[in-house]
């Protein structure tokens, strides 16, 4: 499932790239390898063994797409919008902004895509349909208000839930009270759960007033704040 979110690759100048990324736009796809420099940046190590999230027990590290390896390489692919000189204007992106790209490469369907492979421990979950999300208007108001000022929280929202309401290691979510709330960044989303249908009802910060008033950083939340608050 696409994100939708859009981001812009920047290369360095002065080493010729521009000519490099001729051709880039007649694909779709591209794979970007990259570098998970806020695991390097805050000294997480890494563990043999994790919790991915869709499994139901831990397994080998280097069997899953977990960010925390021995060696913090990633691979992610997203689609191509266009290529302005040495930048490329991609969607569908997973990363971070500022993650430092060590190599794009094209996505070649044929030779990439393997429909009949064997999805290891996913395999047996991945027959079941993904959860069904929708979203009050109350939710989608904060939520339009955010696009506007950059920040789409809709995608990422979509695609957490989609995969249902338990809480899991490396999804971040609590109960609270009859319905639930989920931890995306700085941001908390509260659900209900209907059946196999998850209805996001409310968008907020995740930061409190103590925290507003006294981070200049923090303006983006402080505006939001005094609107729908």
């Amino acid at each position: 499932m696409g994100t939708g979110i859009a981001a812009k690759i920047e290369l360095y100048p002065g080493f010729g790239y521009e000519d490099a990324l001729s051709g880039l736009d007649e694909w779709d796809y591209m794979w970007v390898i990259f570098v998970f420099h806020r695991n390097v940046d805050e000294g997480r190590g890494w563990k043999p063994k994790v919790l991915p999230p869709r499994a139901t027990g831990k397994t080998g590290v280097l069997a899953t797409r977990a960010p925390h390896r021995p060696n913090p390489i990633g691979l992610s692919a997203v689609r191509i919008d266009r290529v302005e000189g040495r930048f490329v204007h991609v969607r569908d992106v997973d990363l971070l902004d500022g993650t430092p790209v060590l190599d794009l490469k094209p996505y070649v369907a044929y030779a990439d895509a393997r429909p009949g492979a064997h999805s290891g421990w996913l395999e047996p979950r991945d027959p079941k349909p993904p959860w069904e999300v929708a979203f009050a208007e109350d939710a989608l108001a904060r939520l339009r208000w955010l696009a506007e000022r950059g920040i789409d929280l809709r995608g990422p929202i979509e695609s957490a839930l989609a995969l249902g309401p338990q809480p899991h290691a490396y999804r971040r979510i609590r109960k609270s009270g009859d319905a639930f709330r989920l931890a995306l960044k700085e941001w908390r989303v509260a659900f209900a759960v209907e059946g196999r249908r998850i209805v996001v009802r409310d968008v907020g910060s995740g930061y409190g007033a103590h925290e507003l008033a006294s981070d200049p950083r923090l303006a983006v939340h402080r505006e939001f704040a005094v609107k729908f608050d």
